[in-house]
């Protein structure tokens, strides 16, 4: 039988649970994700390299709880006050306003309103809260309450539906060839994955045809240079 060119449905980011592969790598992080009711403390933080899945969860767990989906930077005390009124947050990128006194000081109150409330709360960032380097202490000894889910490396597995993920969420046509063909020769990483596929969808545009192994293989030489 022949291949067939796949993932032909409209660009979009797939941001539901069945678009999220489980590997040992991550599968606690899911198991955590899923049993968010019992959360410690009502709080988790979900680390991980970025590309590992963070935002995905995030979103799996927002249509869980019923809760708003928010990055980090763009933290006000105004817009946590609405956030406040929601049944959860998830807050992204946490680990990047460290310094930033108004969005530290806007997550500390959004915390507090939160924990009043009883109402869940998730942080995502690529590592644990003390290695993020806050300066407003409240906010810092609060974010160290929380529980820790780690995503980890990618497996050949893991990284093969990734892969398939990011292609399929550009609407690129990818054969099972191509895919194989990379993935024995691509850095075991998420980065790497998809600035893979963002090169193989550049060039394919440039080019006004589906990807080819000879583009893959022109890519990951550039990348050995």
């Amino acid at each position: 039988m022949g291949e067939q060119l796949v993932f032909t449905l409209p660009i979009r980011a797939a941001m539901g649970r069945d678009d999220f592969f489980v590997s040992p790598g991550n599968a606690v992080a899911v198991a955590g994700i899923d049993t968010w009711a019992e959360w410690p403390f009502g709080k988790m933080v979900l680390v991980g390299e970025a590309g590992a899945g963070k935002t995905h969860l995030a979103h799996v767990w927002a249509d869980m709880a019923g809760a708003e989906v928010v990055e980090a930077r763009d933290l006000t005390d105004h817009h946590g006050q609405v956030l406040a009124g929601a049944g959860g947050v998830a807050v992204e990128d946490v680990d990047q306003i460290a310094g930033r006194e108004e969005a530290e000081t806007a997550l500390f109150h959004l915390h507090n309103a939160l924990a009043q409330a009883d109402a869940p709360l998730l942080l995502t960032a690529r590592d644990a809260p003390e290695r993020w380097g806050l300066h407003l202490p409240d906010l810092d000894s609060r974010m160290r309450q929380a529980g820790v889910l780690r995503l980890g490396s990618p497996d050949d597995a893991l990284l093969s539906a990734v892969m398939m993920k990011l292609a399929h969420d550009r609407n690129m046509p990818l054969k099972p060839r191509i895919l194989s063909y990379a993935l024995a020769r691509i850095e075991r990483s998420f980065a790497a994955a998809q600035a893979f596929i963002a090169a193989l969808d550049a060039m394919a545009l440039a080019a006004k045809r589906a990807p080819t192994r000879k583009m893959a293989k022109a890519i990951l030489a550039e990348d050995k240079q």
